[in-house]
C-alpha cells in the first residue's frame, strides 16, 4: 500500500455459483487510490466493472482479498457498521439520476442528512449550497420532471456530495445523457476534482474515461494496468 493511499483493494477475488459451476467475476484485483485522485475503471460489458464498483462502494463483499478503507477492514464490518460505512463515506451518482419524482431538488438533496439525523435547518442549509455549487440555485424546488436530463444528474450529484464522503463513485454518469449534456457534467466533474474530491468512475466510453487522472482498465475481472498508483 502507498504511503498517501486510503483506499486499498489487495488480491480481490469474487465468485458465483452457477448450478454445479462457479463463475470467477473478479481475479485477484489490487487497486491503491490516494486522496484527492481522479480515477476511471475502464471496461466493457461483461467486464466485472459494475462488480468492482458494488465491492468499493460496499454493496457487495469479495469472496477473497482485502479491501481497506481509511484504514478499517472493510471484510471485518457487520451489516451496521457496512451501512454506516456507505452513508458517510462514499457518495453514489448512478447513470439514471433515481431522484423521487414527488420530491423536488431540494428535498431530494436532504435525503442523505435526514437518514444521517441532521437537524432540519441545517441540511436544508446544506442542500441549498451544493444545489448552487452544481449550478442549480434557480432550481431548487423544481420537481424532477420539470428538470432536463443534464440538470437532473447535476441534483444527483448535489445529493451524492452533500453529506462530504470520502470518495464520489460514479457508476456511467453519462451513459443517459447527450453528448453536449454528458460533456457538461464532466466539467463539473473536473472541476469537483480540481478542489481535492476523490472520484472513481465507471464507464466502458474511453472518450469519457479519458477525463479523469488516471485510467485502469478491466477485462475479464482482471486489472490489465495501472492497478497501483505511484508512490507520492
Amino acid at each position: 500500500m502507498t504511503e498517501a493511499a486510503f483506499f486499498h483493494m489487495r488480491d480481490i477475488d469474487k465468485d458465483y455459483p452457477m448450478g454445479d459451476e462457479t463463475v470467477h467475476v473478479l481475479r485477484s484485483v489490487s487497486l491503491d487510490i490516494t486522496e484527492g485522485e481522479y480515477l476511471s475503471i475502464l471496461g466493457p460489458s461483461g467486464s466485472g466493472k459494475s462488480t468492482l464498483m458494488n465491492i468499493i462502494g460496499c454493496l457487495d463483499t469479495p469472496s477473497a482479498g482485502r479491501y481497506v478503507l481509511k484504514g478499517r477492514a472493510v471484510d471485518e464490518l457487520d451489516e451496521g457498521e457496512l451501512a454506516r460505512l456507505r452513508s458517510r463515506e462514499i457518495g453514489f451518482v448512478f447513470q439514471n439520476a433515481q431522484l423521487l419524482p414527488r420530491l423536488c431538488a431540494l428535498k431530494n438533496v436532504e435525503l442523505p442528512l435526514i437518514y444521517a439525523g441532521i437537524p432540519p435547518r441545517e441540511r436544508r442549509h446544506r442542500a441549498r449550497q451544493m444545489l448552487e455549487r452544481v449550478g442549480l440555485g434557480d432550481r431548487m424546488e423544481h420537481l424532477p420532471t420539470q428538470l432536463s436530463g443534464g440538470q437532473q444528474q447535476r441534483v444527483a450529484i448535489a445529493r451524492a456530495l452533500v453529506g462530504n464522503p470520502s470518495i464520489l463513485l460514479a457508476d456511467e454518469p453519462t451513459g443517459a445523457l447527450d453528448q453536449k449534456t454528458g460533456a457538461q457534467i464532466m466539467s463539473l466533474f473536473k472541476a469537483l476534482s480540481d478542489e481535492g474530491r476523490t472520484i472513481v468512475m465507471i464507464t466502458h466510453d474511453m472518450n469519457i474515461a479519458a477525463h479523469a487522472r488516471r485510467i485502469v482498465r478491466i477485462i475479464d475481472g482482471e486489472l490489465l494496468e495501472g492497478g497501483e498508483a505511484a508512490d507520492a
